[in-house]
């Protein structure tokens, strides 16, 4: 029986008609011509930019970033004064930003994971709180959230006159945390050079804790075998750190808030704000990611609670060994998405005076330069390789948790 030609199944020669005939070859061309048309748009816009600064009697040099800033920071985690560099002041912002976002990002998981699993709690009244919790804080945009916290940091907290007294420890929390309307103090560690041994010794008891749950873990799987995580984490976790704090002598000690004239002096001073910044960008995305913990948790059959209740699992190990492992292919996708809008919104910052890095090389260096192309540049530079970066680290433990199929 006769049948029609397949251009795939030809043997012919090449031709140029098969660029756009022949379904080997057409989607490349079609590529072909977008990549080209994308270049030639660059190449216009970037003619036309030059065209432009050579009229206007200007170039793009980037010398600037090392002249003397002089501004200040009014929080630096780097060495830092208003003779230090642009450049020095980006860093010291970009620092700034990581900071916020890192803490901002850790606390919204934690309030987003227990949002999500209370708002399905059989109680009705923790459910309907949480729903609430929800609906207001996601209905109701970032910024104001920002505004309301730093207000109540500055306008609502007491100055650090009300803690003079005769026992001014009395008005601090724990006699070591002071909650004022210029930041709140806290504790400063101070570390001799074998406190880096414990630090050390507390980091690798962290990793060898993560290796025994998931030696626990695959022998529950393995041949059923049920073994002790809580303790056993907190011995491993605590112990050893402990033990080589005391065998060393107490290399580390706290450098306690203490008032003197008009401020506290000593500890760590977090400014309001910066709590406003990591608070509200925390209850903000939190409320997201509650949401995405609700649907990765409904979207596991219920058969498999009912199974695994069956079995004599409590409802705790029933939650950490049979829903959130399934339910973490739903959750962690968009949760990549909250990291990202995190650390974008982090640029939110300037309305509260937090020097981050939009505040320091997009807004003063900017002014103070007026080198606008080269700074705007360098700030998506900069959030593009800490957009990419979270972006990659996510993926690769998405695809550690993703459903793998036989």
């Amino acid at each position: 029986m006769a049948s029609l030609s397949d251009p795939q199944g030809s043997e012919s020669s090449f031709r140029l008609s098969m660029l756009l005939n022949d379904t080997r070859y057409r989607s490349y061309t079609f590529q072909f011509i977008a990549l080209v048309c994308v270049a030639l748009l660059f190449a216009y816009l970037g003619s036309n930019l030059a065209a432009n600064l050579r009229a206007a009697g200007l170039s793009i040099s980037y010398d600037f970033l090392g002249d003397p800033s002089g501004y200040d920071i009014n929080q630096a985690l780097l060495p830092y004064t208003s003779q230090s560099t642009h450049l020095r002041a980006s860093l010291v912002g970009l620092l700034n930003t990581l900071l916020v976002s890192i803490l901002a990002c850790i606390t919204a998981t934690l309030i987003g994971v227990t949002a999500g699993v209370l708002r399905l709690s059989n109680n009705w009244l923790v459910s309907k709180l949480m729903a609430a919790y929800v609906e207001l804080f996601r209905n109701v945009p970032v910024l104001i959230w920002i505004i309301i916290i730093f207000t109540i940091m500055t306008a609502v907290a007491p100055a650090p006159s009300a803690f003079r007294g005769d026992n001014p420890d009395a008005n601090m929390l724990f006699g070591a945390i002071a909650f004022t309307n210029r930041g709140v103090y806290v504790p400063k560690p101070l570390l001799d050079p074998l406190g880096w041994v414990v630090v050390a010794v507390f980091v690798a008891s962290i990793i060898g804790a993560i290796l025994y749950r998931r030696h626990a873990r695959k022998r529950l799987y393995a041949d059923g075998t049920l073994l002790p995580t809580t303790w056993p984490t907190l011995a491993i976790v605590f112990l050893p750190a402990l033990v080589a704090y005391v065998i060393l002598g107490r290399p580390i000690t706290l450098e306690l808030p203490e008032l003197g004239g008009f401020n506290f002096s000593g500890g760590i001073n977090l400014l309001g704000s910066l709590i406003a910044l990591w608070f509200a960008l925390a209850i903000y995305t939190g409320a997201f990611i509650a949401e995405n913990v609700r649907a990765g948790i409904l979207s596991v059959s219920r058969g498999q609670t009912e199974a695994a209740a069956a079995l004599g699992l409590r409802p705790r190990r029933i939650m950490n060994l049979v829903i959130l492992p399934q339910a973490l292919r739903v959750i962690v996708p968009p949760l990549i998405s909250h990291y990202l809008n995190i650390t974008k919104n982090s640029s939110l910052a300037i309305a509260v005076g937090y020097m981050d890095l939009t505040g320091t090389l997009g807004g003063i260096t900017l002014n103070q330069t007026g080198r606008a192309i080269e700074t705007i540049l360098l700030l998506m530079l900069f959030y593009l390789a800490i957009s990419l970066t979270i972006s990659a680290l996510m993926n690769v433990y998405n695809n550690a948790v993703r459903l793998k199929e036989r």
